[in-house]
């Protein structure tokens, strides 16, 4: 280790770095490496002293230890240059999202010795296996790209890879239109309906948001939802959504209709938030909305993270009458044993195993399984991404009546829904393919 900061010296870096790149090898996941240098820190040393600049350097391991993950390796090499070892990257995004928090993290001075000092730093980063495969490359790479970041007027990151640059300065426009897109209130509500396919009758609706930029036109979630979750905005999107969508099922119930259940997915930082359980009282308050109408999707793999603290806040939120579902079941690691114990009220099929149905058979005894399960925990089932009359009647025969999907509609805007859909005499089976 090294003696200043006790972080971990060059040698370990490497042995971390070996190991790392195995792991990711053998799991077939990405990695990414950070050269971190401070900019005029050498200004620092000459004008205060090697003592205080000692001391700069210990804060400075503390404040980037503070925002990287439990996973990641922190590294000093020498001087002013600190190294991350980012594993387990699903997407090589992600390398760009802490690139920024890292950048951020500077915008706070430092106070050191009754100095306060203003430090940035310039960041370049290699990518496992994108630029290369081998340990020492990678650090060439990353090293090149740091000074690639210094030419370009340092307080930046740069990628070894231009592409990958240019990817990421495009993310970071994403995020700040996408903050100025809910203070603007760009964003909307579609509605896709949820059907009885034995009756033809709605039985609800799930809430979905559209970003109506104003330049590019209609966005759909899977272009910025990532986003939103990686930057934290997730949370004031989600809440939005859900203020605005049950302000509208409750006009809906006061002007005499029957819209049925409204379905909000519910990210797991909005679960995880203190005041999330105030909040929804607060919305179901405001709006005049009965919580029987509520369910709340979270998704199967988000709720085996920390799955203690998720039983513990689901329990309170099923206390309020709120309904709960786990959608895209089937695709994650839940345990037989845990799912006994969550206060679920449905599970949904994933779009997944319906696409290929009925003519795939693991797909169709894998919808089969789930809808026995469901039956023997006394739960509702409903499946997803029904798009066709076969994959209807498959679902149908096999005990599952509920449907969400294009056979009976995609999702549109609220006033689309009212028309199409909330007429009490409404019967009518495909409405929008």
């Amino acid at each position: 280790h090294d003696a200043l900061t006790n972080l971990p010296n060059r040698i370990l870096f490497n042995d971390r770095l070996e190991h790392g790149i195995q792991i990711a090898k053998r799991r077939k996941k990405k990695l990414a490496l950070f050269f971190i240098d401070l900019d005029y820190f050498k200004q620092v040393n000459d004008s205060l002293g090697h003592q205080t600049g000692d001391k700069v350097l210990i804060e400075v391991a503390k404040r980037l230890r503070e925002n990287i993950r439990a996973e990641d390796t922190l590294a000093r090499l020498g001087g002013d240059e600190f190294t991350i070892i980012m594993e387990y990257l699903e997407k090589a995004e992600k390398a760009s999202t802490l690139a920024i928090k890292i950048l951020n993290a500077f915008n706070e001075p430092l106070h050191v010795e009754g100095h306060t000092l203003y430090l940035s730093c310039s960041i370049g980063i290699s990518l496992y296996p994108k630029d290369d495969t081998k340990a020492d490359n990678l650090i060439k790479y990353a090293d090149t790209a740091m000074y690639k970041a210094k030419e370009e007027g340092r307080n930046n990151f740069q990628f070894y890879s231009s592409e990958m640059t240019d990817l990421a300065l495009n993310r970071v426009i994403m995020e700040a239109n996408l903050r100025e897109a809910i203070s603007r209130e760009e964003l909307v509500v579609y509605y896709q309906p949820q059907v009885d396919a034995s009756s033809g009758k709605l039985i609800g609706m799930e809430a979905l948001v559209r970003w109506n930029h104003p330049d590019k036109g209609l966005i759909f979630p899977e272009k910025f939802i990532d986003l939103a979750k990686d930057t934290g905005l997730i949370v004031d999107m989600d809440r939005w959504v859900m203020r605005t969508a049950m302000k509208q099922l409750s006009q809906w119930y006061k002007d005499g209709l029957e819209p049925g259940t409204l379905a909000l997915n519910l990210s797991i930082r909005q679960l995880r938030s203190n005041d999330f359980i105030e909040f929804i009282q607060d919305v179901i308050i405001d709006t005049g909305f009965n919580p029987k109408w509520l369910e709340l999707e979270i998704s199967e793999n988000q709720m085996m993270k920390d799955s203690e603290r998720s039983i513990a806040k689901l329990e309170k939120i099923s206390m309020m009458d709120i309904s709960i579902a786990i959608d895209d079941f089937g695709t994650g690691y839940s345990s037989l044993a845990y799912l006994k114990r969550l206060p679920v009220n449905k599970l949904k099929i994933d779009k997944s195993f319906v696409d290929n149905l009925p003519k795939e058979k693991e797909d169709a005894a894998i919808v089969k399984a789930i809808v026995a399960l469901a039956e023997v925990l006394n739960l509702d089932i409903i499946a997803e991404g029904v798009e066709t009359i076969s994959q209807k009647e498959f679902l149908l025969s096999n005990g599952c009546s509920m449907i969400q999907g294009f056979y009976y509609g995609k999702a549109i805007p609220s006033n689309q829904i009212r028309e199409k859909w909330l007429n009490p005499n409404n019967t009518c089976d495909i409405f929008d393919t």
